[in-house]
């Protein structure tokens, strides 16, 4: 098993003028990716940064996050990954929490300057010591010293079973974890995913997930290095230009979270495209609305396709293009043996006959726990090794199919609403383009169902139509939601998820002033 620098390596060789990243204008070919990781890895070299020393790459999604990742692997540095849309809270915490040294960035990160936050946490006690400064074109200005610079020493690269990144959890509930990362849970990773599509060199990417999460990382980092092929880039995620490029580049392999092919469905666009080089989409990274899903793969003609797992599990189960389509879009799909995928109960407990639990795993694909944090890795790993997922799912012939996560159910009165139902619920209403089910607490109940929702353009929707839908299609009254919030925008984390934590605390920030102006 080679690691990756040696895979692009080869590929320059063989196809050197051949395209690896496209974003926007900017096209990095094979020959560029090698040849630029090699001259970023270069001054690195000359840093003062021992073998496996942490350095932070905050830098928007294109090809330059890819070139600085593979320098920090040629030179033996493990990179903490900072996710595009982080603010600066979280962005302190993981340098805090990783010890980072050295930082690469923009001069400006969207409305950040950069050069003046690195100073002002390097002054705070942050053992901080270099910014290095990349601009789009991806050659790195003359780096920020404290002292001297010292000479350039050896790179010592990084191996498939090394550290090689420390990524984030989303952030949508409090300060993200640190998952530990290592190339080898990847290439197994992007076995699965060649047996699922029928993925080969001639297939053209186009990743819209952040490149630090683990979506991101093997739609955009391995698999199309792997095989050789093409990968379409987007600094920002935009409906209108994802679709023209999926039309001018003839996409065959588009992976996206469920928000985004949803804005994808609900583009004018999508009508005035030609997308018959489509023939897969994966997605997940959160509940798939299985009637925007159909609507997807009847309007584009591609399969979706799924792996369901997490940054710290991998995947426990996928679907593949072998799938009947009601196992492709009602379910997890089918789960992956070599994962050992058991399902267990509140108390523990082995319940895998009983078909219904907390989906727990052991495997090549897991992650390797938490970055110094004993009592978070905990609450992953069981004692006897088995990894959890925090979601409730059952299992019946092999399918997995998760009802939510332990942490997104509304308790009505002691009856459990999962979140993802009803969002998926309030979506089939014309007017919604985005959905999100929160928890909203309340005296008698505990808490009710409060639906935030973005709305299609010229549209609009009281709570009681929606109610009316909602009883009109059959569904439960025990989902209908108590509150109608319609909002702009959902705010996203920075994995690309609803930032469901935000809604919640806005949810109870009204309900405070709704109590203070009743009592007024």
């Amino acid at each position: 098993m080679k690691p990756l620098a040696q895979i692009v390596a080869a590929n320059a060789a063989q196809s050197p003028d051949g395209l690896a990243f496209l974003e926007a204008e900017r096209r990095l070919s094979w020959r560029d990716y090698h040849a630029r990781s090699d001259r970023l890895a270069g001054v690195l070299a000359g840093l003062d940064l021992g073998p496996g020393a942490r350095v932070a790459v905050w830098l928007p999604d294109g090809p330059g996050v890819h070139v600085v990742w593979l320098a920090c692997e040629k030179t033996g540095l493990v990179v903490v990954g900072i996710g595009p849309r982080a603010g600066l809270a979280e962005l302190r915490h993981l340098l805090e929490k990783t010890g980072a040294t050295a930082l690469v960035s923009r001069a400006r990160h969207r409305d950040v300057d950069v050069c003046r936050v690195f100073a002002e946490l390097r002054g705070a006690g942050l053992p901080l010591r270099h910014h290095v400064v990349i601009e789009a074109d991806v050659e790195p200005d003359e780096p920020v010293f404290e002292g001297a610079r010292p000479a350039a020493r050896e790179a010592r690269a990084l191996g498939p079973e090394d550290l090689f990144l420390l990524n984030s959890t989303s952030g949508t509930t409090g300060l993200p974890k640190c998952v530990t990362q290592h190339q080898a849970r990847w290439f197994h990773f992007h076995e699965l995913a060649v047996e699922a599509a029928d993925l080969d060199e001639r297939d053209v990417f186009m990743s819209l997930l952040p490149a630090p999460f683990g979506f991101g990382l093997w739609t955009a980092h391995f698999t199309p290095a792997l095989l050789g092929a093409p990968t379409l880039l987007m600094e920002r995620f935009d409906a209108d230009r994802a679709l023209a490029a999926i039309e001018e580049h003839r996409v065959s392999v588009l992976a996206a979270v469920s928000t985004q092919f949803i804005l994808l469905l609900n583009s004018p666009e999508i009508a005035r495209r030609d997308l018959s080089s489509l023939r897969v989409l994966f997605t997940g990274g959160e509940a798939v609305p299985t009637e925007r899903a159909v609507e997807f793969e009847d309007r584009t003609g591609a399969a979706v396709l799924q792996f369901y797992g997490s940054n710290e599990t991998g995947a426990l189960s996928r679907t593949t293009l072998r799938d009947s389509r009601e196992v492709r879009l009602g379910s997890a799909g089918r789960v992956i043996e070599s994962m050992q995928v058991r399902l267990f109960d509140d108390d523990g407990a082995d319940v895998t006959a009983t078909g219904r639990g907390q989906p727990g795993c052991r495997g090549v694909l897991t992650c390797r726990g938490y970055y110094e944090d004993a009592a978070a890795n905990a609450k992953l790993v069981r004692e006897d090794g088995w990894m959890l997922t925090g979601d409730v799912a059952t299992l019946e012939d092999g399918v997995l199919r998760v009802i939510g996560r332990t942490a997104d159910f509304i308790i009505r009165g002691g009856k459990n609403i999962s979140g993802p139902a009803v969002e998926a619920a309030v979506s089939t209403h014309p007017a919604v383009a985005l959905a999100a089910a929160v928890a909203m607490p309340d005296p008698v109940f505990g808490e009710r169902v409060c639906v935030y929702a973005e709305l299609r353009v010229d549209t609009t929707l009281t709570l009681e139509e929606l109610v009316a839908h909602l009883s009109a299609a059959g569904v439960s009254k025990e989902w209908f939601p108590e509150r109608l919030e319609i909002v702009d925008a959902l705010p996203r984390a920075s994995g690309g998820k609803v930032a469901k934590q935000a809604l919640r605390e806005d949810v109870c920030r009204q309900l405070g002033e709704d109590v203070r102006r009743r009592l007024a």
